[in-house]
């Protein structure tokens, strides 16, 4: 398994879900979005944000409105539709529930593992079967 490739799909599968949620709270500035998703460690860059807001918009999730600058050209900020806000509750329900079923299993994880005496070495705290031995006398003599 590439830890890296897995880190970056499960980025990326939650990535819409995030930018759907920096929009609900008001129209934004897709620099602005890029701002918040790198301060949030979810790396994105212009080539990956550009292409899903235009997925977003021609779904219906989300419009745009141009706004004139007084230092350049007019900015496209972006809104979510009602079919947006719709879709981000529905996203938020399953998100709530994944997270408290991945919360589970990582917490019953740590309950079984836990480092010993700060070692960073793992022991298990299930009881250990003891190996049957054969007792004394039940050796066959040679």
């Amino acid at each position: 398994m590439n830890i890296e490739n897995a880190q970056v799909q499960m980025r990326k599968g939650i990535l819409e879900f995030c930018i759907l949620h920096i929009i609900s709270r008001g129209e934004v500035y897709a620099s602005d979005m890029l701002d918040e998703l790198t301060s949030a460690r979810i790396m994105v860059v212009e080539g990956t944000l550009y292409p899903l807001l235009t997925r977003l918009k021609n779904a219906g999730l989300l419009d745009y409105k141009w706004v004139e600058s007084t230092s350049g050209p007019p900015r496209k900020y972006y809104l979510l539709t009602e079919l947006g806000r719709v879709s981000l509750e529905a996203l938020n329900e399953t998100w709530v529930d994944l997270s408290d079923s991945v919360h589970s299993i990582v917490e019953k994880t740590e309950q079984v593992t836990k480092p010993q005496n700060g070692s960073g070495v793992l022991v298990s705290l299930k009881p250990i079967e003891p190996i049957p031995m054969p007792s004394p006398s039940s050796k066959n003599p040679s």
